[in-house]
């Protein structure tokens, strides 16, 4: 049903709509985790059951029918979002964890961000050569934490198809650090 909705709503004359709603459930943290960081707190979209399903329709819905064989995100609201487009898109799910959090045998990158470096592994045989993956997380920033992954799953053998993110931050031009890769985001700020 929200599917259906979410294709009635996004329609030539009214597509901003659905995203001037999730827009206003989104609030800015200063100095978040550091100072000079703006923080996009998205819980309050997250504890509205309606919102959180059209965010999910709205990332999902560019990639329907495009033989995407699972979805993969990072720790932690990778995981939020990742489960929910997999379980729309009818495909299963890879989790890119933090260092320590996977039995071996792991692949694992380190990577910096907009305020340090961090680690991601993910098992081994997460993917099979060849599969379609659609990387999904909340934000794209500068584009670190997804090209780590994006790396972790072509080390793989993985064919990386798009990625979608509920929100990009296009003033900090994560989309050159993912040179070719399709990028779907709802909200842009």
């Amino acid at each position: 049903m929200v599917a259906a909705l979410a294709k009635k709503l996004i329609s030539p004359c009214n597509a901003y709509m659905p995203t001037t709603h999730l827009r206003k459930l989104i609030r800015d943290v200063a100095n978040f985790p550091k100072d000079g960081i703006l923080f996009k707190d998205i819980t309050p979209l997250l504890k509205d059951p309606a919102a959180l399903s059209m965010a999910v329709e709205l990332m999902a819905n560019p990639f329907r029918g495009k033989g995407i064989h699972a979805v993969a995100g990072a720790e932690c609201r990778g995981f939020i979002f990742g489960i929910a487009v997999a379980q729309a898109l009818s495909c299963g799910f890879i989790p890119i964890r933090k260092r320590g959090k996977l039995p071996p045998p792991i692949r694992a990158v380190t990577y910096d961000l907009e305020y340090g470096q961090d680690t991601l592994e993910v098992r081994d045989d997460a993917v099979s050569a060849g599969q379609k993956i659609l990387m999904v997380d909340d934000l794209l920033a500068t584009g670190g934490t997804m090209r780590a992954c994006v790396d972790l799953m072509k080390n793989l053998g993985a064919n990386v198809f798009g990625a979608t993110v509920l929100i990009e931050l296009k003033a900090l031009n994560g989309r050159a650090a993912l040179p070719g890769l399709e990028i779907h985001a709802p909200i842009v700020y």
